[in-house]
């Protein structure tokens, strides 16, 4: 279990942590962008909904045939749900995806004229969309500022110490504060990536770790021996 660690550093010198963090992410990962396939703002919103409990790669296999047989919100909200099932059925869950998605295309259509708002508050009064999700379209889309916080994120937040939450909604506002504005759109695929390749939950190459020194995670792992 990712610890709660005590947070007993000024505001000033967690910024000054915190943003020697991002710099260094940004060395490693100098271009980082979604691995979801998209063509527009509907497009993307679609494959992350799909994206719950299965791989980006699975979503661009499925997310093709998808679009090709309903590609507007109102081709699809209009869809045989049976037929969005046998299409989206590898990615899992597909009973209930294929209802969040008939709904989401039903809600952009009657709220938005078909149109996905540039707006989070906005966004997240569609059925199946929280902050996650809309903060994901929001800067992978328009660049716009926005931090999504999946596992990863909240993971290693946590573990560096840029907060003592669990709740997501709380470390979004806890990144928001140490960092600036300008950088929160591409913070999250970087955090995500680094989570992924090297804070692994539950073994975290810490041996090979950039941040180890601002890492106060003490459960340090060792190389594996072979």
């Amino acid at each position: 279990m990712t610890p709660t660690l005590p947070l007993d550093q000024s505001l000033a010198k967690r910024r000054r942590s915190a943003r020697v963090i991002l710099k260094r992410l940004h060395q490693r990962y100098p271009e980082m962008k979604t691995a979801l396939d998209f063509q527009s703002p509907w497009e993307l919103l679609v494959s992350t909904v799909l994206s719950a409990q299965t791989t980006d790669e699975n979503v661009n296999r499925v997310t093709p045939v998808l679009f090709e047989k309903w590609p507007t919100p109102e081709d699809l909200a209009m869809a045989d749900p049976e037929a969005v099932e046998e299409v989206v059925y590898s990615t899992g869950f597909y009973r209930q995806k294929t209802k969040s998605l008939l709904a989401l295309a039903a809600d952009i259509v009657d709220k938005f004229g078909g149109e996905v708002p540039r707006d989070l508050d906005a966004m997240t009064t569609l059925r199946g969309v929280g902050r996650k999700t809309a903060s994901v379209v929001l800067a992978e889309v328009w660049d716009d500022p926005a931090i999504a916080v999946d596992t990863h994120v909240n993971r290693v937040a946590r573990r560096l110490g840029l907060t003592a939450n669990s709740d997501p909604n709380k470390i979004e506002a806890d990144l928001k504060e140490l960092y600036l504005k300008k950088t929160w759109s591409g913070l999250s695929m970087r955090f995500i990536q680094f989570g992924r390749e090297v804070c692994d939950a539950r073994l975290p190459r810490c041996w090979e770790c950039p941040l180890r020194d601002r890492c106060p995670y003490e459960d340090k792992s060792r190389r594996p021996t072979r």
